[in-house]
């Protein structure tokens, strides 16, 4: 009995994401199975407070073109276009992280040339597989720097010379 207890406490202490400390792995996790944790206060998704320290386990999935469940954000972003990629909603965390709020209103980013939030802008797969090789640029770059703390976000811009922008 002992030991179902202790069984019982380790797996789930496993699948709990500490929002103030998030492991990128077990919300990567997370999203792809739809069970982010929802304050029971008021019905939402927390998102986790990730940190420069994340990028780079976060550019690990920036490939992965998975959809998901959903991505805790308003549901304009899911319902036009399709399901979320997990691949696109991790470059939305990691633009998010590099300006210190959130990237946009969706997680879909959109050809720079959009004049609306609609699935006809959004990013084919090629184009968010570039749009992930433009963030690796930009993060060995940045990391390489030796500044993390402090990014001019009007300069070191991940995006530029690509024809994607966030909405």
């Amino acid at each position: 009995m002992l030991m179902s207890l202790v069984l019982t406490w380790v797996s789930c202490s496993e699948d709990t994401l500490d929002i103030k400390n998030p492991d990128v792995d077990l919300f990567v996790k997370q999203l792809k199975d739809g069970a982010l944790a929802v304050n029971e206060e008021t019905g939402t998704v927390i998102m986790p407070q990730f940190t420069m320290e994340d990028i780079e386990a976060l550019l690990y999935y920036a490939e992965d073109l998975t959809e998901i469940p959903s991505f805790p954000l308003a549901p304009v972003s899911y319902l036009a276009g399709g399901k979320p990629r997990l691949g696109e909603c991790v470059l939305w965390v990691i633009e998010s992280i590099r300006v210190g709020s959130n990237a946009s209103l969706g997680s879909r980013m959109v050809h720079k040339d959009a004049v609306n939030y609609e699935g006809i802008y959004f990013l084919s797969d090629d184009e968010l597989l570039d749009a992930a090789a433009h963030y690796r640029r930009w993060w060995n770059k940045t990391k390489h720097s030796g500044i993390l703390s402090v990014i001019d976000t009007a300069v070191d811009e991940p995006l530029a010379g690509s024809d994607y922008r966030w909405w």
